[in-house]
């Protein structure tokens, strides 16, 4: 059951040596069809958000860590109040320290990768903020922050490490088959690769 009002107030915010502590997450998904050809990072797509405030830029969903809940839980409650979207979180991308733009208030951020499992019609920021799925490259000219411009890259570095071990297994399988049907790969995403045609007669002789 998913709450339909964000959570408000500062009063059970954490702080960390005077920096206030934010979480979010970068949702993404696989593409359903892709060649496996094509560049490692255009494989997936990523979620950004508008602001609040109007103004250039998009940004991923965070937002304050509170006392009552630990880090994984601020961060899927803050993506389905901000983005309206559910899924699985993954494995920290790091921490960052910011502040500011007038620079008198300082930040600890952390992010997370959120796998999108499910997009949600209603959620509690609908209506003062928009959502959209872009490509990587995309995401990197509207990003209009830089310490999640640098989480993004490293959810790229992770996923396209990923997605070229699977690429080498399965070409290795491949090779290694004499059946000359197809292989299919199920990655988030469909895709099929044809092994090699059998040798005709003649080169067989």
């Amino acid at each position: 059951m998913v709450v339909l009002v964000s959570r408000s107030g500062r009063h059970l915010q954490r702080y960390n040596q005077g920096r206030r502590q934010v979480v979010g997450c970068i949702p993404y998904r696989h593409k359903d069809n892709f060649d496996l050809s094509m560049a490692d990072e255009d494989a997936f797509e990523v979620l950004l958000i508008s602001p609040q405030r109007k103004g250039k830029g998009l940004l991923f969903p965070k937002g304050g860590w509170e006392k009552d809940e630990t880090i994984e839980v601020a961060a899927r409650r803050e993506t389905i109040e901000e983005a309206g979207v559910c899924g699985d979180i993954e494995g920290k991308l790091g921490t960052w320290y910011f502040e500011n733009k007038n620079g008198d208030t300082a930040y600890e951020g952390h992010m997370f990768p959120l796998f999108v499992k499910e997009e949600l019609d209603l959620w509690p920021e609908k209506d003062i903020r928009e959502r959209f799925w872009m490509s990587v490259q995309e995401a990197r000219k509207l990003c209009q922050q830089g310490w999640m411009k640098e989480a993004l890259e490293m959810l790229v570095s992770r996923l396209t490490s990923q997605r070229r071990r699977t690429k080498m297994d399965l070409f290795s399988r491949i090779s290694r088959g004499s059946s000359g049907h197809g292989t299919v790969l199920r990655l988030g995403c469909r895709a099929q690769v044809l092994a090699p045609p059998p040798p005709s007669p003649a080169e067989e002789a």
